[in-house]
């Protein structure tokens, strides 16, 4: 499996399992085109509820992450300019902005925060690049 669960996270299941198909989409493991589980599949599989797995894939859907089509399947969808791009991005300026408050917390400089910032970006290639060899590219 491209991901994991943890049930004792503060954040709910569903939205993990939303990371976790985005982050291996972002990360290579799965392309455009590739099948995902079924709801059911993927449930028993993770051992989760059904109606967990819906509620993740109805949002990746809605993200256009992923595509649903009747009676063949779940597929990782063509990446394509999202509706909600400016939504988003304005989510992703508030998620910065609460990095800085933190940041601002914990006394860092803002060579502290670029610092971490490039060796996040760092590890991030090398697990890209590691996974993507993993399956056989």
């Amino acid at each position: 499996m491209w991901f994991r669960v943890d049930p004792r996270l503060a954040t709910p299941v569903y939205q993990q399992v939303v990371d976790g198909v985005k982050e291996a989409v972002a990360k290579g493991l799965l392309r455009q085109g590739d099948r995902l589980p079924s709801v059911r599949e993927l449930a028993t599989l993770m051992t989760l509820n059904h109606n967990t797995v819906a509620k993740a894939y109805q949002e990746l859907e809605r993200e256009r992450v992923i595509e649903v089509i009747r009676g063949r399947g779940t597929y990782v969808a063509e990446p394509g300019t999202l509706p909600d791009r400016t939504e988003r991005v304005a989510k992703m300026s508030e998620t910065i902005k609460q990095l800085l408050i933190e940041a601002h917390h914990l006394q860092m400089t803002e060579g502290d925060l670029l610092t971490l910032f490039q060796e996040g970006m760092s590890e991030w290639q090398r697990e890209k690049g590691r996974e993507t060899d993993d399956r056989g590219n």
